[in-house]
């Protein structure tokens, strides 16, 4: 798998696989633009379907994640990974087995009990699915129901933000700005607090394009990664946020996490 334009994680719970997620969206952050599909299996609870998702993993070259509370289930994990040679990383077993010598007590064997269901969990619950609905500009009606905003040209990490913001139970909106498809007219009744438009260097856009047509396979010289082609989308969607009168945050060379962090640090400044 080495050096392959795409790295193929799957993230395996008998929960709903959030923890591992997160961790996995933490590391890869360090390897950005290198692209990566985090495959999500939820709520695995016999070995049979493990064994699935282990063979999917072999065939696509990838890594499993696992978070596995149940025993029998972690312990089959292992042995599985083992036996079809792929690699996998055991998120909780080792610390849960610490916590249980250092404790003398055994673990309570329960997934999910990181999510206990109050109201946190459900406000985080509705944002995800807000994101996921309203997710490039799929239905622009979102931005008038959103918290956040986020306004910029292709490959600003507008859906990567938009999910690490709505895992902080914002719900988030996201509109790409394209010289050729005019601004939905719902985003000029939006108050201006609420957007933030995503910038980026040149230079910086036109290398993370290329991996970009390099991993869908297609070749890097395409339109989509030209210098005057991102150049004239830049000057297009800087004339918009200047019409709105938005906050603009240059994500160039900017992890998604220290990007969320600043919009964050906006909103509760407000």
């Amino acid at each position: 798998m080495a050096g392959s334009a795409e790295v193929i994680i799957y993230v395996v719970s008998d929960a709903a696989g959030d923890t591992g997620e997160l961790v996995v969206r933490a590391a890869v952050a360090q390897f950005h633009p290198v692209q990566t599909d985090i495959r999500r299996a939820p709520f695995v609870m016999d070995i049979p379907t493990l064994e699935r998702f282990v063979l999917q993993a072999k065939l696509s070259g990838a890594i499993v994640l696992y978070t596995l509370v149940i025993p029998h289930l972690r312990e089959a994990m292992k042995n599985l990974a083992r036996e079809h040679e792929v690699e996998a990383i055991d998120l909780l077993g080792s610390l849960i087995e610490s916590l249980e010598r250092q404790t003398g007590r055994h673990s309570r064997q329960e997934p999910g009990l990181n999510h206990v269901l109050d109201a946190d969990y459900f406000r985080k619950v509705d944002a995800v699915e807000f994101a996921v609905r309203y997710d490039d500009a799929k239905d622009p009606s979102g931005v008038l129901k959103a918290d956040i905003v986020l306004i910029g040209v292709s490959r600003t990490s507008k859906t990567p933000l938009s999910m690490y913001l709505a895992h902080q139970k914002y719900k988030v909106a996201n509109i790409p700005l394209v010289p050729e498809i005019k601004a939905p007219k719902e985003l000029f009744n939006v108050p201006v607090e609420r957007i933030i438009g995503l910038t980026i260097g040149v230079p910086y856009l036109n290398t993370i394009r290329k991996e970009r047509l390099k991993a869908l396979g297609l070749p890097d010289s395409a339109s989509y990664a030209a210098e005057d082609r991102i150049l004239k989308e830049l000057e297009y969607a800087e004339g918009i946020m200047k019409q709105i009168g938005c906050v603009v945050i240059d994500v160039s060379h900017r992890a998604v996490e220290e990007t969320a962090s600043l919009i964050m640090e906006h909103f509760r400044s407000d």
